[in-house]
């Protein structure tokens, strides 16, 4: 069991530095859009485009990558939506057991079905190097990809989290004692 809550902690240190650095990404949309606002304004005010569509997709771009890549940093950090009427007042064990059969019954499961149900569409992509149909657009393929990096990062943050659960269920670990982010 402590290789395994070893490669536990080595896939929450993946996962926490993605989610640091999508940090500073959210910094960056931001910023983007709100040159993409000023832009806007400001140009049609003296006459010049000073924005474009480009600047417009990089703004969504970057909110695919924080929303992607940042489901495996918030399932780490248990900010998942839950439904928790009953869950919030069981005991540690049981919630740890519910948390590792959820993770192996559906979140997995469905991490394999996305990725695999993605895979020929995102070939495709790649294979005709599909551009935005906007004039001055960017390419699609890259972000598509996103895609199967963000599910397959989901599967082994649900690997390390079904590790963890299973561990606290057997009495191994306390739930107090999963690392916290200043631990990695």
């Amino acid at each position: 069991m402590n290789k395994l809550l070893r490669l536990s902690r080595i896939i929450d240190r993946i996962n926490q530095w993605i989610g640091r650095f999508i940090g500073w990404l959210v910094l960056l949309m931001v910023l983007v859009g709100v040159w993409n606002v000023i832009g806007r304004y400001v140009g049609r005010a003296v006459g010049q485009n000073l924005t474009s569509n480009a600047l417009i997709e990089i703004q969504w771009y970057i909110f695919d990558l924080v929303f992607l890549l940042g489901a495996a940093y918030a399932l780490k950090h248990d900010e998942h939506v839950r439904v928790d009427v009953l869950y919030a007042n069981w005991p540690a064990q049981r919630k740890a057991l519910i948390d590792f059969i959820g993770t192996l019954l559906f979140l997995i499961p469905f991490c394999i079905l996305v990725i695999f149900f993605s895979w020929n569409t995102i070939a495709a992509s790649w294979a005709i190097q599909e551009m935005s149909p906007d004039p001055g657009g960017l390419p699609r393929y890259p972000i598509k990809t996103t895609i199967l990096i963000s599910f397959a990062l989901l599967i082994l943050q649900g690997i390390s989290e079904a590790i963890k659960k299973f561990a606290i269920f057997q009495g191994l670990l306390q739930p107090e004692e999963e690392p916290h982010e200043s631990e990695l």
